[in-house]
């Protein structure tokens, strides 16, 4: 007998886990399908820095023994300055994470398949009625669902993501132990997340320390592989490289010692998706993508994305005859600008040119916050015009020229 469900789930991260939460929770059939096995899961996809705030913690109900240290500050360093911005904030224990949202859905009602990955989609009369997993496999669903990321299997198949490689992000972090927290001539780096711009250990990109407690820290970098990243590496250098770079020159690691087994990589697609949905089909998560653009949080994002396509799902059920066509799926769309991603032109905007000044403008940029009112950065962040504005000089005129001749003609 073949196997048919309300809704097919690809991939069991952040945004397919809690999208099963969801629509189990509202009493349907769902089955969430998973490549890796159950018994290293989450080892292969335990790669986010898992940094997060409050409002996505209760938001869906994320409990404290997943939490590795809520921090009180952000902290925003250039090469040679710094800013301290009160936000409460969580680091999350990524696995752990990850486990509680699969082991909730399955109490909710969902099943939740091990070992199993998703190649290609299944399809009758020009639409998707199921997916073929671990070679001739198959499972059905009035809904289908890919939540797998960049890999985009189904996705990419159905034409809905145009993910490009030159706007793909890439990241390497390790978990160390004997960090010095509050070194000198530093900020006092205790229960916070701190972001460094620094073209010398992350060209085109940002590295971080998110602190974990005691002597322990998250310490990583990513960066753009775009022209940004091209215009100030360095020949030879890898993203691995880079980070061993700064492990060898700052202060703060002279006696740090990277704790065993605790290594993550990731990738990420930074641009503006191409499409979300089409008949019987939603992309949720990095699939589409959705990671904010210009801090790199996602956890949050990937939750909304996968709540509103489960909200999408129940009012597609709703009505007597199941239209899931393209139409009603739409909803997902808007949702996604509403709610999951909203203005995210402008912040991808604001992170291509961030990524195009030099060092010495992160200087000023971080001497500008500590001037301008507390409000400034809020602004700016949330994708403020009149925010952006006030943290502008005269000399990002020819910055900004560069942005429009190679972006916008």
């Amino acid at each position: 007998m073949t196997d048919h469900f309300d809704v097919v789930i690809a991939g069991a991260g952040p945004a397919g886990a809690q999208c099963a939460r969801d629509v189990a929770e509202r009493g349907y059939d769902v089955v969430l399908l998973e490549t890796e096995g159950e018994d290293e899961f989450p080892a292969q996809s335990n790669k986010s820095t898992a940094g997060t705030f409050p409002s996505m913690m209760g938001a869906f109900g994320i409990p404290d023994d997943v939490v590795m240290n809520y921090t009180d500050d952000v902290v925003l360093e250039s090469p040679n300055e710094h800013f301290v911005r009160r936000q409460p904030g969580a680091v999350l224990e990524f696995a752990d994470f990850k486990n509680f949202l699969v082991d909730d859905a399955r109490e909710d009602g969902a099943e939740c398949w091990f070992d199993a990955r998703v190649s290609r989609p299944i399809m009758e009369d020009g639409d998707i009625v199921g997916v073929r997993y671990n070679g001739d496999q198959e499972v059905y669903g009035d809904i289908v669902i890919d939540a797998t990321g960049p890999a985009a299997p189904l996705a990419k198949k159905l034409g809905v993501t145009g993910l490009q490689r030159e706007h793909q992000a890439i990241g390497v972090e390790y978990e160390l132990e004997g960090i010095d927290i509050d070194a000198d001539g530093y900020a006092d780096l205790t229960d916070t997340m701190m972001l460094r711009l620094d073209h010398e250990l992350a060209p085109g990109g940002y590295s971080w320390i998110f602190h974990t407690g005691e002597d322990t820290a998250k310490v990583g970098l990513c960066y753009i592989q775009n022209e940004a990243h091209r215009d100030y590496a360095q020949d030879g250098m890898g993203i691995d490289d880079y980070l061993q770079y700064w492990l060898d020159t700052d202060p703060r690691f002279e006696d740090a010692e990277r704790i065993a087994g605790k290594q993550h990589r990731g990738s990420a697609h930074i641009q503006m998706p191409d499409g979300f949905s089409t008949d019987n089909f939603m992309a949720i998560g990095d699939t589409v993508p959705t990671i904010d653009p210009l801090w790199g949080e996602g956890i949050h994002t990937c939750m909304k994305s996968g709540r509103a396509a489960a909200v999408t799902a129940d009012r597609c059920f709703m009505s007597s005859d199941r239209d899931t066509s393209a139409e009603k799926l739409s909803i997902y769309d808007d949702l996604w600008h509403e709610r999951v991603a909203p203005k995210m032109r402008t912040r991808l905007l604001m992170t291509q040119l961030l990524y195009l000044v030099p060092n010495e403008r992160y200087d000023t940029l971080i001497r500008d916050l500590n001037r301008v009112d507390g409000d400034a950065l809020r602004k700016a962040n949330a994708g403020s015009i009149r925010g952006v504005l006030k943290l502008l000089h005269t000399d990002d005129i020819p910055t900004l020229a560069q942005f429009a001749k190679e972006r916008l003609f």
